[in-house]
């Protein structure tokens, strides 16, 4: 009996495991390096970004004799920036004494005299003068409102009060209060409006980790060790916040008749 002949085994094909290996550790090198490269780059070109334009506005306003460059082969990066704050700091300082004082009405006298200039630098010495005094409360406290409709939140930073103005034309008589939306990525753009007290959550956050939240979208959950457990508290607390609006709403509404 003749034996039937069975085709030889085909061997399995072995997948190349090798490429894929060695692709998949470059990939993950390359990453790796981006991770750590990217932000030191980053913040050294934005730091001689502003170290020059420091220097470009300073530099014309320095006699040539007095340039770095006169007696040295090459520029000297910085140096406007070094008499920047030299002269910021002198300025200070002689405005803390009498003469300076009475230079600085004299100057302001004058800027108010002229109806074009007198508002704008009225306006940016009001801003300056909250930004960096420390004793105000502006923008340093972050809050959660309800927009841009019913169930979504969204970080806003929280100013002052209304002005008595602003206050009694405004429909609502409830207490209002002035807030900033910052815009992801970019929390220098955004949008400013007046919202009831009633209608902000604050919360418990900086308003440099609220900056980087909304830098990343929400990737980086800064200021607690469990993001999930702090996210979540926020959650619930808009969600009671939420209902405690619509059982209000409901009171409110008048009762049908039959």
């Amino acid at each position: 009996m003749n034996s039937q002949e069975l085709p030889p085994s085909v061997p399995a094909e072995v997948p190349p495991e090798a490429p894929r290996g060695l692709m998949a550790r470059f990939r993950n090198y390359f990453l790796t390096g981006l991770v750590v490269a990217g932000p030191i780059a980053i913040t050294f070109y934005l730091t001689w970004w502003f170290v020059t334009w420091v220097d470009g506005l300073v530099r014309p306003f320095v006699p040539i004799a007095y340039r770095p460059e006169t007696y040295l082969p090459f520029g000297l990066p910085g140096s406007g920036l070094i008499i920047a704050v030299v002269a910021l700091t002198l300025l200070g300082f002689l405005t803390a004494n009498l003469i300076g004082r009475t230079l600085v009405d004299l100057g302001e006298k004058l800027l108010g005299r002229i109806p074009a200039v007198r508002a704008i630098y009225r306006g940016v010495k009001q801003v300056f003068e909250t930004l960096f005094s420390g004793q105000g409360s502006s923008f340093r406290r972050v809050g959660l409102v309800e927009f841009p409709s019913p169930g979504m939140w969204s970080i806003v930073l929280i100013s002052q009060a209304p002005s008595a103005e602003i206050s009694n034309s405004l429909p609502s008589k409830d207490e209002h209060i002035s807030v900033f939306l910052p815009c992801a990525p970019n929390p220098t753009t955004g949008f400013f409006f007046y919202v009831p007290k009633s209608k902000i959550l604050e919360i418990e956050m900086s308003a440099e980790d609220a900056a980087t939240l909304i830098m990343s979208c929400g990737v980086v959950q800064p200021g607690s060790s469990d993001p999930q457990r702090k996210i979540a508290a926020l959650a619930a607390t808009a969600q009671a916040a939420r209902a405690a609006n619509a059982a209000n709403a409901a009171k409110l509404q008048p009762a049908k008749v039959e």
